[in-house]
């Protein structure tokens, strides 16, 4: 029915969040906090074998396939062929080439640089995952932003994704990724409070476009706001509002953007089951890529870097333990923030999908 399948499209893409709260502070509640972080951890530790690491590798199947077409159809405008060829080419080979440096060099640095760009640019993947939702969710039912709307909603996003860079302040040292040990430079306090007042400045804008919106059309896209209010504030801004969610947010991201892919993709082969194509039936192709996800998955993020750190002598120590594995974590979130900024856009084709069930049949 129309009222489950709105409620199971907002609870995959975010409204979860919103359940999972209470049950997080009645579990710290009954076992205290240590153990309760201790059972949430190990459950999104296994998840990730079916989420997060699935929704990394889909992106992968989506990104290269018809790769002729994608790179040179005059049927694709220049400048997303242009994206294709930055994303699809370009970054691979310098995060690869960074990578093979710092691990023969050895050079533990060059992977904590690495390691800073993920952290810089992850905020900037969430807050355009955040407003892509919100303008499917609106798209789909006819609801259609004004270029000054689109602008503010967007330049709202982009200051979240700076604040939450920047917040907490903290001096420079070192840190520690997947075992690798750097130097990373500080975030002062007058950054933070800078942009602190531009996020806030943001807020007060977006609220007025859109009251302007409400006062003019007595319409509003809720559920597609409440999904962005929650990936914005919870899941980039304030992650650490409870730590028990803060170990979910990765897993509920990567239920936001699965879900998202299996809707692309199954009307996508809902549209080509009959005349002219007579393509293989929704029933059967929609579940390939998920297996397909699922095991590129887990060579990329669990037996790849597993035989690699096993069975290759870096010849010292500067690296800790899981070199390997730190390289893989690094290129494959980098790499997938910039392949999402190519496959989820107006410019491409496929996107025309995810309009509505209707006109993909259409």
């Amino acid at each position: 029915s129309l009222r489950l399948q709105r409620a199971t499209e907002l609870l995959a893409l975010g409204g979860a969040t919103l359940v999972l709260l209470p049950l997080s502070w009645a579990l710290r509640d009954a076992l205290g906090l240590d153990a309760a972080e201790l059972a949430v951890g190990f459950t999104m530790f296994q998840l990730a074998h079916v989420l997060n690491d699935p929704h990394f590798a889909v992106t992968y199947l989506l990104f290269y396939r018809n790769v002729r077409e994608r790179s040179s159809s005059p049927a694709i405008d220049r400048v997303q062929r242009a994206r294709f060829w930055i994303a699809g080419v370009l970054v691979p080979v310098a995060l690869v080439s960074c990578a093979a440096f710092a691990l023969f060099a050895p050079s533990p640095q060059t992977l904590g640089w690495m390691a800073q760009a993920m952290y810089l640019l992850v905020g900037w993947h969430y807050a355009k995952q955040g407003f892509g939702v919100l303008t499917l969710l609106a798209a789909r039912r006819g609801f259609r932003f004004s270029s000054l709307e689109r602008a503010v909603i967007l330049a709202h996003c982009y200051a979240a994704w700076g604040f939450a860079w920047a917040n907490p302040a903290s001096d420079a040292g070192l840190f520690e990724e997947k075992g690798v040990v750097y130097w990373a430079p500080g975030r002062p306090a007058w950054l933070e409070l800078t942009l602190g007042v531009v996020l806030a400045l943001s807020t007060l804008a977006m609220i007025a476009v859109l009251a302007m919106r409400w006062r003019r059309e007595r319409t509003l896209p809720w559920l597609g706001l409440g999904c962005f209010v929650i990936t914005i504030w919870l899941w980039t801004i304030f992650t650490r509002l409870d730590p028990l969610l803060r170990d979910a947010i990765p897993a509920l991201h990567a239920l936001q953007y699965l879900y998202v892919v299996w809707l692309l993709r199954r009307n996508e082969a809902r549209a080509h089951e009959g005349p002219p194509s007579f393509g293989t039936p929704a029933g059967t192709q929609v579940p390939m890529p998920a297996i397909g996800a699922i095991g590129l998955g887990f060579a990329l993020f669990r037996g790849g870097p597993w035989l690699l750190d096993g069975g290759v002598d870096l010849g010292g120590g500067d690296l800790g333990g899981t070199p390997f594995f730190a390289a893989f974590y690094v290129v494959i979130n980098v790499h997938h923030y910039f392949m999402d900024w190519v496959i989820w856009r107006r410019g491409n084709p496929e996107t025309r999908y995810l309009l509505s069930d209707r006109a993909a049949s259409a």
